[in-house]
């Protein structure tokens, strides 16, 4: 943050689950309030008493709504997104996509949602890796379902390759990766040093999901220069721009024709590798806190 602008983390005693630790922490949150309060996580309802002319919300996604049907569905918008809207100054979302979701579950105003999309760990830097085209490794973050997996299971069924995958994988997974005969590995809970090192180790990184609200591995794929393969739809062509192979995720023939290019095409794949490396300038720490505190700044002075 900027010379003068002192921020300090506050954490909820109880993680999100259940009716009374919810309101505890929404109580504790009132009396831990600063001059702005910006509240950062799937905490939506930490707004619901704070000061409305302080506080600023972030959203990262609207990926609750995304299998909840009848009243949950309901429910979910009124406490995570109706009510919040309501209770905060000001929104932040993380891309153009997550502005235009959320559009569609809220009646707000649109300029009271701000883009300032998320920062890539210094730690994801360049390190320089020779091309294993006779046996790539394609690095996969991320197990849940929109990570799309049985589809990229299919894809690559008959490639030369190992999928390093880092998230526990259910029995199914791994009753398709041995039907397809994949070769592959398992990994999860690994810390930022681990999972960097697993970018440095790949050759390429899939990451063909059916949603995303940001898409952070193609970013990190970007920065430790990786050719990175990702789907076309919501906030992936936003984040990844040329920097990217994108694909139909729901297409399983062109996720194999984008992981075959990127094998088979060294001027293409070098291309990838280059464009990335000026992609991840647009995610600069430094840049995103300034645009926070330009909104912090405007928070305080209407706050007058």
């Amino acid at each position: 943050m900027p010379a003068g602008m002192e921020c300090v983390e506050a954490q909820s005693r109880y993680e999100s689950r259940g009716i009374w630790r919810r309101i505890y922490n929404i109580i504790e949150a009132v009396f831990r309030q600063g001059d702005i309060n910006h509240i950062a996580g799937d905490v939506h309802f930490l707004s619901y008493l704070l000061r409305k002319k302080n506080t600023i919300l972030t959203i990262l996604d609207c990926g609750f709504t995304q299998n909840a049907r009848g009243l949950k569905y309901h429910l979910i918008r009124f406490f995570w997104f109706v009510l919040p809207a309501k209770r905060v100054s000001l929104i932040t979302v993380i891309s153009e996509a997550t502005k235009k979701e959320l559009m569609k579950c809220i009646d707000c105003n649109p300029e009271k949602i701000k883009i300032v999309p998320a920062c890539i760990s210094l730690r994801y830097a360049f390190k320089e890796k020779e091309f294993h085209h006779e046996k790539p490794v394609l690095l996969q973050v991320g197990t849940t379902d929109n990570k799309n997996l049985f589809r990229l299971f299919e894809a690559i069924q008959g490639i030369p390759c190992r999928l390093d995958i880092v998230g526990k994988l259910t029995d199914q997974h791994v009753e398709v990766l041995y039907r397809h005969r994949i070769e592959f590995t398992n990994s999860w809970s690994l810390d930022e040093e681990e999972l960097v090192r697993k970018y440095q180790e790949c050759d390429v990184v899939t990451f063909v999901s059916t949603y995303e609200g940001f898409g952070m591995p193609i970013l990190e794929g970007n920065a430790v220069g990786r050719p990175v393969i990702a789907g076309n739809v919501y906030s992936m062509p936003e984040v990844a721009g040329e920097a990217a192979c994108l694909v139909d995720p729901c297409d399983v023939t062109a996720i194999r024709a984008g992981i075959l290019r990127i094998i088979n095409d060294a001027g293409y794949r070098n291309a990838l590798v280059k464009h990335g490396l000026v992609n991840v300038r647009r995610f600069d720490r430094y840049s995103v806190a300034s645009q926070y505190a330009a909104l912090y700044r405007e928070l305080l002075r209407n706050s007058k």
